[in-house]
């Protein structure tokens, strides 16, 4: 059976700062061109700081395209994720670095419990929107906060909260989000593209309790 503790660090690991907002704008611009990653290096490594529920937190991530990612957040719980290029199905492999367990699934499985993460989000720090949206460019809003490096500004609206977010094109991230009363929600600290040591995407689970999350689901 799976184990309340595993399925709460399995969520937790893959959380994204929301993407939210408040009425829709007349002319939205369409979110994955806006958000596109055309440019982005072939490999990267970013370290990021985010806000949920008032407190902060901090988050770690490889990537190589869209094939390979490696997640590391608070140095409590590591995520790889694994596909095919081009396919929308992925494997994931979760470690509770605290209480030393390893937790597989994959992407149906994870959605069949209501858990809803694409390879973008996870990659890319941005939940893509689910149902009506707009997104708008806008200046450079007047805060204290700044990004790392230069960033196209836009408005991502749904429902009723909105999200400011510094879109760079260069590295295919959000420098910067702020949300509708200004406050950061998610702010990277470090990125470079330089190239990536060939074990960064292994899965160290020695001395780890293996937990196989897919048969769980399925036998629910």
């Amino acid at each position: 059976m799976l184990a309340a503790a595993c399925l709460g660090a399995l969520l937790g690991a893959v959380s994204q700062v929301a993407s939210a907002s408040a009425d829709r704008a007349a002319a939205s611009l369409d979110f994955d061109k806006a958000f596109s990653t055309r440019n982005e290096p072939r490999q990267g490594h970013f370290v990021a700081t985010y806000v949920v529920a008032g407190g902060e937190h901090r988050l770690e991530v490889w990537r190589e395209g869209d094939g390979r990612l490696r997640r590391r957040t608070d140095d409590r719980v590591e995520t790889y994720v694994s596909k095919a290029a081009g396919d929308v199905e992925w494997k994931m492999t979760v470690l509770d670095l605290k209480r030393r367990i390893r937790t597989d699934v994959d992407r149906t499985n994870l959605i069949r419990i209501g858990h809803f993460s694409d390879w973008f989000g996870l990659s890319h720090g941005l939940a893509r929107p689910i149902g009506a949206y707009s997104v708008t460019s806008i200046r450079h809003p007047a805060s204290g906060a700044a990004p790392i490096a230069a960033c196209r500004w836009y408005l991502l609206s749904q429902h009723e909260r909105t999200s400011r977010i510094c879109w760079s094109s260069s590295q295919g991230l959000p420098l910067l989000i702020t949300d509708g009363e200004d406050r950061v929600q998610w702010k990277v600290r470090a990125v470079d593209s330089a190239r990536l040591s060939p074990g960064i995407f292994a899965v160290d689970d020695r001395g780890f309790v293996r937990n196989d999350a897919n048969e769980d689901i399925k036998a629910d």
